[in-house]
């Protein structure tokens, strides 16, 4: 059963999860297969790769969530659903700007019974929610200065932005420094690991001061012109 082998994956990394939560990423699995053909979710698609890059890739972060927390462009639910599965006591939103990924979302959480998330078709560029989440969250989404401009707003102070990164951070936490103190933030720890052969990080910004209120900057100005 493909729930056992899940079960045993997350094991070898150190992640023991109860029977009931291996049998929702079985679903959660078939349900990406059979739907990415429709809505193009992910490349990724073996059994093995989804379990490994996806999956226990996104419980990497999961005990640096807490409280109320926003996934911001979760696009197929990573890290959102995973947290939402791993942790039943958080209260997450995922924000997606397209429609058909938040469609996809929607169904999901349905079909896994999931009562502690929901997804929300948002840009977040015109999102209202501001400051009022505890952790802040995206994966494979945009460059660190970029991506400070897009979560930090929406950080209480006192809470956090994690971020989920690849192994060339290095460079991209040195360029980001001005964007993170700008908007109230400050680098707060980095967790690196190693899945298989792929280097990863978790980079955890502070929030520390109120983030000026005309940030996020709208047109894409986070992407064109990083602060």
């Amino acid at each position: 059963m493909k729930s056992e082998q899940i079960k045993q994956r997350f094991l070898q990394y150190g992640f023991k999860i109860s029977s009931n939560q291996a049998e929702n990423f079985e679903k959660y699995y078939d349900f990406l297969i059979e739907e990415n053909q429709k809505y193009n979710l992910t490349a990724i698609t073996e059994f093995e790769d989804v379990v490994l890059k996806h999956f226990i890739d996104c419980a990497l972060g999961i005990s640096d969530f807490y409280g109320s927390v926003l996934d911001v462009g979760s696009g197929a639910g990573f890290p959102g659903i995973v947290l939402a599965i791993l942790n039943p006591n958080l209260k997450i939103t995922l924000v997606d700007s397209l429609n058909k990924r938040v469609l996809f979302l929607n169904n999901l959480i349905q079909k896994l019974g999931l009562k502690n998330v929901k997804a929300l078709h948002e840009r977040i560029e015109d999102f209202k929610e501001k400051e009022k989440f505890d952790c802040v969250t995206a994966r494979a989404v945009a460059n660190l200065s970029t991506l400070a401009e897009y979560l930090l707003p929406f950080v209480k102070v006192g809470g956090r932005a994690v971020i989920y990164k690849g192994s060339d951070f290095y460079d991209e936490v040195e360029k980001a420094k001005n964007a993170i103190k700008i908007l109230g933030g400050q680098t707060e720890e980095i967790k690196r690991f190693v899945l298989k052969d792929m280097a990863r990080a978790i980079i955890s910004l502070k929030k520390i001061a109120k983030t000026p209120e005309k940030y996020p900057r709208k047109s894409n100005l986070p992407r064109k012109s990083p602060l």
